[in-house]
């Protein structure tokens, strides 16, 4: 259910990843849940770089799409993992956007998977936590989500720095390897 939710998006993430914990409990939950968000979001990458952007408009609506655009093209890679973290966030069509623009495939999942793990994690133990009434420890982290969300836009600076100088790293590390390859 999470890789389809991702590609074709027919229920919202997040009522899968609570459904995930609810079900399966805490570990098989968060095991099913990430493989399954990974594989969905590196389909959906994928699609999009095979395919193009005519691919993508069909998918994204055209505001969506301008919106993002924007984020990604003057924001770089902090607000990317930011879009990833935030509860709510509308991370399918970024991985579909994700593939139009120039982060590698594996930027792209270290990015789009750690911002995703917290989310997971914590939407299988919220599951979790109601399929044993356990409402306190809920609504407990639901404000540990909080304090994450807070701490990342606290550091940003620094995490945005350790972004673009690894997506620079990687660029060059290309770019020799192209120049060697042809010359």
């Amino acid at each position: 259910m999470q890789a389809s939710q991702v590609v074709a998006a027919p229920i919202p993430g997040e009522v899968t990843g609570l459904l995930g914990g609810f079900v399966f409990g805490k570990f098989l939950g968060i095991i099913l849940s990430t493989i399954g968000l990974t594989i969905g979001s590196f389909v959906a990458f994928m699609l999009s770089r095979k395919f193009g952007r005519p691919f993508v408009e069909r998918v994204v609506s055209p505001s969506t799409l301008g919106r993002f655009d924007y984020l990604l093209h003057h924001k770089g890679a902090f607000i990317v993992f930011l879009m990833f973290l935030i509860p709510g966030f509308p991370k399918d069509y970024l991985c579909y956007i994700l593939g139009l623009g120039h982060l590698s495939t594996a930027e792209f999942l270290v990015i789009g998977g750690t911002g995703r793990l917290l989310g997971t994690v914590m939407l299988t133990l919220g599951g979790d936590y109601l399929r044993h009434n356990e409402y306190y420890k809920f609504f407990i982290l639901t404000g540990v989500a909080l304090i994450v969300i807070l701490f990342a836009f606290a550091y940003k600076d620094k995490l945005e720095r350790f972004f673009r100088m690894w997506h620079i790293s990687s660029y060059r590390k290309k770019k020799a390897k192209r120049t060697k390859q042809n010359g």
